[in-house]
C-alpha cells in the first residue's frame, strides 16, 4: 500500500464531512439568510429618507427611527381601517345572505323549472358528511393556524430589527466592510453600494407609481358600480396587488370582489372581470415599461429575472429580484468594455437605413 493512499482518504472523508455538515448548516440557517437579504433591501430602500435626515443634522439612528415609526403608523392605520370596513360588511352580507340565496334560487327555478327550497338546501348541507369532516379538520388545524402566525409575527420583527441595524448603522457597516479590503477594491464596493441604493429606490419608485395607476383604474370602476368605500378599496387594491410579490393580485380583489356581491352579485363578477383583464394589461404592458424605465433594464430581463427570483426564493425572490439585477447589470456595465460600432454594423441598425446615413450592397 502507497504511504500517501491513508492520507488521500482521511482528506477525502474529511472533505466530504465538511461538504456535508456545511450542506446541514446551510439548510438549517436559510431562512436567516433570507430574512437578512429582504432587512438589506429594505434598508437600502430606506436610505435616501434617512440620509436626507442626518444631513440635516439628525443622527441617524433617530432618524431610521422616525422612518420605521412613519411607515409603522401608516401601515397601522391602514390596517385598521380595511378591518372595520371590511367587519361591517361582512355582517351586512351575513344578514342579506338569505335574501341573496333566495333570489338565486328563484332564479334557477324559474330557468331550469325545478323545485328548490332554501330550507332544504339548508338542512342536507347541515347534514352532509363533508360539511362535517371541514369542521374537524378546521378545529384541529387552529393551533397550525396559530403557529403559522407566531412564526410570521417572529419573522417580521427579524426582519424590523436587521433593517433598522443595516440603515442606521450604515456608513459603519461600509467602513467595517472597506477595512479588510485593499484600497483598489474599497472603491468599488463603495461604487456598488451607491448604484445598489439608487436601484432600490427606482424600483420601489416603480411599484408606487403602478399602484397608483391601478388605484385610479379601481377608483373609477368602484365609483361607477356605486361600490362602498370607493376610495379605501381602491388603495388597498394598489398597494396589495404591487408590493404582496404572487398572491398580492388575489388578494387585492378579493376584498373588492367580496364587498361588491353585497350590493350586487352581477357587480362581484364585473369586479372580478375588470380584475383580471387589468393584470393582464398590467404584466404584459404597464410593468415591462415602467419598470424598464425607473431601473433601467429591459423589460424581456426584469420579467425573466422575476421568474429566476420566484424560481429560488418563491415570493421574496420575486420581489427583489428586479432590483438586485438591476445592481448587478450596472455594476457590471461598469467594468465591460465598450468599441465604437463600424460603418457596416451601424448601418445594418433599422434607425440608420431609416435615415439613409451608409448604405450597404444589397441593403435598399
Amino acid at each position: 500500500m502507497p504511504r500517501w493512499l491513508p492520507r488521500a482518504v482521511l482528506l477525502v472523508l474529511g472533505l466530504v464531512a465538511c461538504y456535508q455538515l456545511g450542506s446541514w448548516a446551510f439548510h438549517q440557517l436559510i431562512g436567516l439568510l433570507v430574512n437578512v437579504l429582504i432587512a438589506f433591501f429594505l434598508a437600502l430602500a430606506i436610505e435616501p429618507a434617512v440620509s436626507g435626515m442626518a444631513a440635516r443634522g439628525m443622527r441617524r439612528g433617530l432618524a431610521t427611527f422616525l422612518v420605521f415609526l412613519g411607515v409603522f403608523v401608516a401601515s397601522v392605520g391602514f390596517v385598521v381601517l380595511l378591518g372595520s370596513m371590511l367587519a361591517g360588511q361582512i355582517v351586512d352580507m351575513v344578514e342579506d345572505f338569505p335574501r341573496y340565496l333566495d333570489s338565486v334560487i328563484n332564479t334557477i327555478n324559474a330557468t331550469f323549472h325545478t323545485e328548490l327550497s332554501r330550507l332544504a338546501i339548508q338542512d342536507s348541507l347541515l347534514r352532509s358528511d363533508w360539511l362535517q369532516k371541514y369542521a374537524q379538520d378546521s378545529a384541529s388545524g387552529v393551533l397550525d393556524v396559530s403557529a403559522t402566525l407566531l412564526g410570521g409575527l417572529f419573522r417580521l420583527l427579524t426582519v424590523g430589527l436587521f433593517s433598522f441595524y443595516f440603515a442606521a448603522d450604515g456608513p459603519r457597516l461600509r467602513r467595517a466592510l472597506c477595512s479588510v479590503l485593499p484600497p483598489a477594491k474599497q472603491s468599488e464596493v463603495l461604487r456598488a453600494w451607491e448604484i445598489a441604493v439608487a436601484k432600490t429606490g427606482g424600483y420601489l419608485y416603480s411599484r408606487g407609481l403602478m399602484a397608483l395607476v391601478s388605484g385610479a383604474a379601481h377608483y373609477v370602476l368602484f365609483a361607477v358600480l356605486g361600490v362602498p368605500y370607493a376610495p379605501a378599496l381602491a388603495v388597498w387594491v394598489g398597494l396589495v396587488s404591487q408590493f404582496i410579490p404572487t398572491i398580492g393580485t388575489y388578494l387585492a380583489g378579493a376584498l373588492p370582489t367580496l364587498i361588491a356581491f353585497t350590493v350586487n352579485p352581477w357587480y362581484a363578477l364585473y369586479v372580478l372581470g375588470f380584475v383580471v383583464v387589468y393584470q393582464q394589461f398590467e404584466n404584459y404592458v404597464l410593468q415591462p415599461k415602467l419598470t424598464s424605465r425607473s431601473v433601467d433594464i429591459h423589460p424581456a430581463v426584469a420579467f425573466g429575472s422575476v421568474i429566476a427570483g420566484t424560481a429560488l426564493l418563491g415570493a421574496v425572490g420575486a420581489l427583489i429580484a428586479i432590483p438586485a439585477v438591476a445592481t448587478l447589470q450596472a455594476f457590471l456595465g461598469a467594468y465591460v468594455k465598450r468599441y465604437e460600432l463600424t460603418e457596416e454594423a451601424d448601418a445594418a441598425t433599422p434607425a440608420s437605413r431609416r435615415r439613409g446615413r451608409v448604405r450597404l450592397p444589397g441593403l435598399r
